[in-house]
């Protein structure tokens, strides 16, 4: 699941949203802030992971080979 934020979205429901998928069954969710630069990664059974300015993003074992390049989000 990916979680777009935009300019006037507020954080914190995000955070519920995809942490209520990931206590129902989700694997990997991606929280990318655009107005910040950050991504929240969360995945099942982990604390959520914080990323700064990342320049990508892995799939990791849920979808392997994927990666979604955050440059041409970020700009």
């Amino acid at each position: 699941m990916i979680e777009l934020r935009s300019k006037s979205d507020n954080m914190e429901p995000l955070r519920r949203k995809i942490q209520e998928y990931i206590d129902n069954g989700l694997h990997l969710g991606w929280l990318i802030d655009t107005k910040n630069k950050k991504v929240e990664i969360y995945r099942a059974n982990q604390p959520v992971e914080l990323l700064d300015n990342p320049t990508s993003l892995s799939g990791d074992d849920v979808l392997p080979g994927f990666v979604l390049d955050l440059q041409v989000v970020f700009s």
